[in-house]
């Protein structure tokens, strides 16, 4: 293909190859100098209460989950971490009374709240009455996702929503129990709920 023998195709098909190579180099050099820039952190100091004790955490990342501030700044890891994305409830801690998964929630906007754990179910080493019906049903298996268990059954009978099993399962739904324990936690809540009554 010489010069003076180009069709008028091929013209406008190198022209769009040259253009787009153009474009895709600068979109590249967009993108590298993006990835060069310093990224801004912000930090905060921050007063969390939980269980019924403040703790401060100076120079606080804003980007921490309450769950890393939990378990890395705390060593609260009664708590556990499971997806990190809201769907397995092993992190279900309650702020202001309501479950929730903490690895959604940031630590900076969990001050001022009433943060409730694991940890705090039992302050003077007496089982609360839903870890001694997780204990007599054998409500758990491994154990990792029990915490988050515990914490979503505490709240499911608070709210009432344990009429029946199918009620209790319904609302339990956020957990995930991977090892398959779910009938004898529906019965541990039960039992708990009927404890409580």
């Amino acid at each position: 293909m010489t010069g003076p023998d180009w069709t008028r195709r091929e013209v406008i098909a190198l022209s769009a190859v040259a253009g787009g190579s153009v474009m895709a180099g600068d979109a590249m050099l967009g993108a590298a100098a993006a990835m060069a820039a310093p990224v801004a952190r912000r930090s905060f100091d921050v007063m969390l209460k939980i269980n019924g004790r403040e703790h401060r955490l100076a120079d606080l990342d804003a980007h921490t989950s309450l769950l890393d501030a939990l378990r890395d700044h705390l060593q609260l890891t009664g708590t556990k971490k499971g997806c990190g994305l809201g769907q397995c409830g092993a992190c279900t801690v309650h702020l202001d009374g309501r479950r929730v998964n903490s690895c959604l929630v940031l630590a900076v906007m969990a001050q001022g709240a009433e943060i409730a754990t694991i940890e705090g179910l039992a302050p003077d080493g007496e089982l609360h009455p839903i870890q001694a019906a997780f204990v007599e049903h054998d409500g758990f298996q491994c154990g990792y996702c029990t915490p988050g268990q515990i914490m979503s059954g505490v709240a499911c009978i608070r709210e009432g929503h344990t009429g029946s099993d199918d009620e209790i399962r319904e609302w339990m739904s956020g957990n995930l129990c991977r090892c398959g324990a779910y009938s004898n936690i529906v019965a541990a809540v039960r039992e708990a709920a009927g404890a409580k009554a």
